[in-house]
């Protein structure tokens, strides 16, 4: 497949990159800085703040991935970074995009986000509202979105290729954590890129 992936330098991207790459993708990560990219990996200088730009890069591909963070202090960027994302691909056709999204927005009770019941620390409350607002603008486009969360704690680790999937509700192990690493969060989304199983929807993973 043919794959244009934003954020390729970060944590999660990283590890996306290297995910695709190692079952014969033909990936191009867009980047600022391609010196942060590991030898040989195709990439295009791009800006997300630019939707000529983003509609020009992904064309022709099959599908986007988004693994972009914002500065933390500027975490509604997020939201203006997707607005584009949608337009540009409105604009450019039937291209699908995966979005690594956030843990907040998904359930802990029936009807109950993990934002909304006021469980997360006072410092994760910017980015998990801001992932919450870019979600709801993936609901209300035309675009054929996938919003991938984490689990509630999301970190580099082991790549062990054993996980569980779950909708929009969050899923734990027998102890009651929620947990994932970025390494076989990679593993699921590249899976869904693959065989694709949540068309506009919301899905999660976890132990």
């Amino acid at each position: 497949m043919n794959i244009i992936l934003y954020g390729a330098t970060g944590k999660a991207g990283s590890r996306i990159l290297q995910e695709l790459n190692s079952r014969g993708h033909h990936v191009t990560a867009v980047v600022l800085d391609a010196t942060l990219l590991p030898a040989g990996t195709r990439s295009h200088h791009g800006d997300l703040n630019n939707v000529n730009d983003i509609a020009s890069v992904i064309k022709d591909a099959d599908a986007v991935v988004s693994a972009y963070v914002p500065p933390f202090n500027h975490t509604d960027e997020l939201v203006g970074v997707t607005e584009h994302l949608i337009e540009a691909i409105e604009r450019s056709g039937p291209i699908r995009l995966i979005v690594v999204g956030g843990a907040g927005s998904l359930e802990v009770a029936p009807g109950v986000s993990m934002l909304a019941s006021g469980q997360l620390p006072a410092e994760w409350v910017p980015i998990a509202t801001a992932h919450d607002n870019a979600l709801k603008l993936l609901r209300a486009s035309s675009v054929d979105w996938t919003y991938f969360s984490p689990a509630g704690l999301f970190e580099p680790g082991e790549r062990t290729g054993k996980f569980r999937l779950g909708d929009n509700h969050i899923v734990t192990d027998a102890t009651g954590h929620s947990r994932i690493t970025m390494e076989d969060y990679a593993i699921a989304l590249v899976d869904e890129l693959e065989k694709p199983a949540h068309h506009r929807a919301q899905f999660t993973v976890a132990y």
